[in-house]
């Protein structure tokens, strides 16, 4: 959605595919039965591809602004969350609410 009509996407949780879905299971176990990091090489890249496509929908084109808020505290706290914030765009980043509020001012 372009324009003021949109200026504020809030994830909840990183986007990673349901565990109990037996297509993923059996591409994971594919993988793991090759020796090969199934998590960091199918899991984590497919959900970097999702949460970019959900930063996306916040900005559609140049003049287009808004804060994309994502409370998972995996990103922070997994060794693997630095992966996916360097793989955002370069937007400018906080953990200071203040800060956020203060955008829409």
């Amino acid at each position: 959605m372009r324009g003021e009509a949109l200026s504020l996407v809030v994830i909840d949780k990183l986007p990673f595919a349901p565990p109990d879905d037996p297509v993923l299971a059996a591409r994971l176990a594919q993988i793991t039965s090759q020796g090969r990091n199934a998590f960091m090489e199918y899991q984590l890249p497919r959900t970097v591809i999702n949460l970019k496509q959900g930063a996306g929908r916040l900005i559609r084109d140049e003049t287009d602004r808004g804060v994309l808020m994502i409370c998972d505290p995996r990103l922070i706290a997994k060794s693997y969350g630095k992966r996916i914030w360097q793989s955002l765009p370069p937007f400018k980043r906080t953990r200071d609410l203040s800060e956020a509020v203060d955008f829409f001012a």
